[in-house]
Order: C-alpha cells, then sequence, then structure tokens
C-alpha cells in the first residue's frame, strides 16, 4: 500500500499553493503542520480530488499503487476516508441519519453500515444523541460527526484537516489515541497546525511552507536536530515584550523561581542558556515557521 505524490505544483492565479511537493506515503500516521495558507489544504484538496490540477506534464502526479488516482476513480475514492476541515449538514438530520446518508454514498450495504455506524457513534461517544438533530450540536460534537463519516467503510487511507478543532482536551485525546489504534494498516494525512495533537501519534511529520515541505522526519529526528537551537532566559513580565521583539519566542513557563523566556535560532544571545534536554515538537514548529 503505497500513496506516491510526486512534483505536484498548484497554482492560483500568480500564487503557487504546492510548489514541487513529492511525498510517499504507507502505512502510519503522517502529521502535517503547517500555518495557515502553507498548503495543506491544497495538498488535500487534490488528494481528494476536490480540486483540478494545473493542466500540463510540469503539474506531477499523484498515484496509489502505482496507478494515477484519476484513472483509479471511484476505485480509489472508495477507499478514501476524508474529514473535511468544515462541512455544511443539513440540519434537520440526526446524527445517524446524517452516517446513514453518507454510508449510501458510499456504496456500503445498509446492515454492514449500521453496524459500522452504531461502533463509531459509541467511538466517538455520540451515542446517546444518535437521534437528536445535528442543526443543535455544539462545535465539537459537530467534528466528531464529521470523524465517524471519514470512518465509514473501513477506508485504507484516510484523510483528517484539523480533526480535533473545537473538541475539549478530555475528546481529543481519546480521538488521538483511537486514530493511533487505526494506523497499522492505513495511511492516516493528519493536517493541523496544533502540534501536540500528533507528537505523540505520528510516525512521520512534514513541515509545510508557502507549498513546500521545509523539514520531515520522525518527531525525535526532527528533535534532535535542533540541538544548540534552543535556549531559555529568567525574565519579568514586562520584559517579555521587548524581548519577543527582537527573538522568535516560544513558551514562556512559570517555574517556582519565577518566569522563563524560551527562543528558537540558529545564533542565540550570549546571556540566554542553551536548552538540550528538554526540547519538544513544538520548538521545531516555532524555528520554522515563526
Amino acid at each position: 500500500m503505497k500513496l506516491e505524490i510526486k512534483n505536484v505544483t498548484k497554482t492560483y492565479g500568480n500564487i503557487k499553493a504546492l510548489n514541487n511537493f513529492s511525498m510517499e506515503f504507507q502505512a502510519g500516521i503522517y502529521g502535517i503542520l503547517g500555518s495557515n495558507g502553507a498548503g495543506k489544504s491544497t495538498l488535500i484538496n487534490l488528494i481528494t480530488d476536490n480540486v483540478s490540477r494545473d493542466s500540463g506534464v510540469e503539474s506531477g502526479k499523484i498515484q496509489y499503487n502505482e496507478e494515477d488516482i484519476l484513472k483509479l476513480g471511484r476505485k480509489f475514492r472508495r477507499i478514501v476516508g476524508y474529514m473535511p476541515q468544515q462541512q455544511g449538514f443539513y440540519d434537520e438530520f440526526s446524527a445517524k441519519a446524517f452516517l446513514q446518508y453518507m454510508a449510501s454514498i458510499k456504496e456500503i450495504p445498509r446492515k454492514i453500515a449500521n453496524k459500522q455506524i452504531d461502533e463509531l457513534l459509541e467511538i466517538v461517544n455520540l451515542t446517546k444523541f444518535a437521534h437528536n438533530k445535528v442543526g443543535g450540536f455544539s462545535g465539537g460534537m459537530k467534528q466528531r460527526v464529521l470523524l465517524a463519516q471519514a470512518l465509514l467503510g473501513d477506508p485504507k487511507i484516510i484523510i483528517l484537516d484539523e480533526p480535533t478543532a473545537g473538541l475539549d482536551p478530555k475528546e481529543r485525546i481519546t480521538i488521538r489515541n483511537y486514530i493511533a489504534e487505526l494506523s497499522k494498516d492505513k495511511i492516516i494525512l493528519f493536517a493541523t497546525h496544533v502540534v501536540s495533537d500528533i507528537e505523540c501519534i505520528a510516525d512521520q511529520v512534514l513541515f509545510v511552507k508557502q507549498g513546500e515541505i521545509v523539514a520531515k522526519g520522525t518527531p525525535g529526528e526532527l528533535i534532535r536536530s535542533m540541538h544548540d537551537k534552543v535556549a531559555e532566559i529568567s525574565c519579568t513580565l514586562d520584559q517579555i515584550t521587548e524581548l519577543q521583539a527582537h527573538y522568535k519566542v516560544g513558551n514562556v513557563k512559570q517555574r517556582s523561581d519565577g518566569l522563563v523566556l524560551r527562543i528558537v535560532g540558529d545564533n542565540l544571545p550570549t546571556e540566554f542558556e542553551k536548552v538540550n534536554h528538554d526540547i519538544n515538537l513544538e520548538d521545531v514548529y516555532l524555528y520554522y515557521f515563526e
């Protein structure tokens, strides 16, 4: 099982949303990190065929098991589960009716679909709201319905665009753990700008900026690449604004002896103390995006 993106370029007018983008995905979880406008959603929309590719050979290829996904057509779409960042609902539908509707679009036999729907509603903690109208759901509840519909049909490729937006901390952990369990025999693309969503579950992390991959690797590899690029200094609340004006600032932490400001960069000032034992993926994110 292999999904390949080969030298894909996508333009909107004079803007290159993706620029000669290449990546090979096999079974596992791939965290795709980037700020808004980095190209994450464009990549997802090309894989799901929600936007057309640029014309010409130079636009690149997207292949599943060596075959172009556009030629595979419905065969490919049947093995893809997609959770968009936002989706309009029929407000009069109940959660269960919406999932039944999506199952029929995916051509899942009714008996199989009903069993899966009951299981998925339990997983996303919506069983007791199964017959409630989606129009009355909170944003977090709607996100959970969207996740459930992406998992209908036991897809081989699962594409999640900001899947934990609007979820409370407990729900985020539950959903992350469930996604991790699915990854043994599936390709999961998890696009987000929230580092904590993927730092503990991703097999590989891609940092995407201006339509290009600026860094990729396992979380451990990326963290090790930040050796001698992270430093801290004790400060007061009044000093934080001035320090932020001069440095790529990471976290400001409250410790027992006062505030500590963390910065990232290649040339760290001597008055800061280098940190090499407590680096995390958020430091990597700040290094590339701040």
